[in-house]
């Protein structure tokens, strides 16, 4: 059974840092592709970075040179280190596996 838990969500500051967690479990993690989606009240789910098993990433625009993904094998979990955050990253984070979803956590950001 395939499952994926976010943590590491909160509030902050703009021009502050969150690191976002998502513990895999359930799958061959080391050879998955591993995404960070994001939905802002009102707005569709759009993706915010991918990384492949070879440790390829690819970033939306608007989040690039702010945010980075990163994955450790080992521990089956994918990272999404956030920084410079400004009030328009304020959504809920999802971590997604192919067509698996997380709970999604919450990252609000303060002007």
């Amino acid at each position: 059974q395939v499952q994926l838990v976010e943590s590491g969500g909160g509030l902050v500051q703009a021009g502050g840092s969150l690191r976002l967690s998502c513990a895999a479990s359930g799958i061959i993690f080391s050879i998955s592709v591993m995404g960070w989606y994001r939905q802002a009240p009102g707005k569709r789910r759009e993706l915010v970075a991918v990384i492949t098993s070879s440790g390829s990433t690819n970033y939306a625009d608007s989040v690039k040179g702010r945010f980075t993904i990163s994955r450790d094998n080992a521990k089956n979990t994918v990272y999404l280190q956030m920084n410079s955050l400004k009030p328009e990253d304020t959504a809920v984070y999802y971590c997604n596996y192919n067509t698996r979803w997380g709970p999604g956590t919450q990252v609000t950001v303060s002007s």
